[in-house]
């Protein structure tokens, strides 16, 4: 099981990290299905704000584009997982990251109706 954050951009992962008020925490589970997802609006966007949160709700998977390196070294010194550079759908994101398969520096589309 691991608890997982994207900071949102309606509903995309933010261009920046820094600039979300809203972040979805999602649970996923060791077969890759989603037992959890709720989305939390923040008072303001702030880079250490969302960094009290991750660690306040004790994430271990943070799925973001962009993010200071400050930011990054920190989550990592606490031992949160930062994927970085992702962009595209937070679904998107999501379900890629409970089935194990999401990178860093990687661009999500949706996939069309067929």
């Amino acid at each position: 099981m691991k608890r997982i954050l994207i900071p949102l951009w309606g509903d995309d992962i933010a261009p920046r990290f820094d600039t979300a008020q809203e972040v979805l925490i999602a649970v996923a589970e060791d077969d890759g299905r989603i037992s959890d997802k709720r989305v939390v609006i923040l008072p303001e966007a702030s880079a250490e704000g969302l960094c009290n949160l991750i660690l306040h709700e004790r994430v271990d998977e943070v799925i973001c584009c962009g993010i200071e390196d400050e930011y990054y070294q920190y989550l990592a010194w606490k031992k949160v997982q930062v994927i970085d550079s992702v962009g595209g759908p937070a679904s998107v994101a999501l379900e890629r990251s409970a089935a194990g398969s999401l990178k860093s520096e990687e661009i999500l589309v949706a996939r069309g109706r067929e």
